[in-house]
């Protein structure tokens, strides 16, 4: 490993843990500083394309319910020039708000990540979630 793929590997892991701040602080305008504009992706929903398309999503899901803390870890990133695919663990832990503030939703699975990297930066070109389990309420999502 070079010193650039070391660096390259470091910037991933670095996107990795803002996209975990971007969801639970719902900030949806910063959802580009990790994925691309035209990135494809599955959440276990079916298959997507565009950013809006992501950010639509994130909101159905995430603006309903009170806080979350998405925990991504044991983060494997291989990187080959322009190109990289990173393999996490995620935990996402969400609270009900409002008169669901009693209740839990848990998702556990992996997030397989294709990433480019672009005059911007390291960007996600392509999402794979894939879920291992789910635990307590999924009605805290729901409006």
């Amino acid at each position: 490993m070079n010193l650039q793929e070391i660096l390259d590997e470091r910037e991933i892991h670095h996107g990795l843990a803002r996209f975990a701040r971007i969801a639970d602080g719902r900030a949806w305008d910063s959802v580009g500083d990790v994925f691309a504009g035209d990135l494809t992706f599955n959440y276990g929903t079916g298959e997507q394309r565009g950013i809006e398309a992501l950010q639509t999503l994130l909101r159905r899901f995430l603006d309903p319910c009170g806080p979350s803390q998405h925990l991504i870890g044991s983060i494997v990133v291989s990187v080959e020039g322009d190109r990289a695919v990173s393999r996490a663990y995620v935990q996402a832990r969400h609270q009900g708000k409002g008169a669901k503030a009693d209740r839990f939703f848990d998702t556990n699975g992996e997030y397989v990540d294709q990433w480019e990297r672009r005059s911007e930066g390291w960007r996600i070109v392509r999402r794979e979630a894939i879920w291992a389990m789910h635990m307590g309420d999924p009605g805290v999502l729901a409006p």
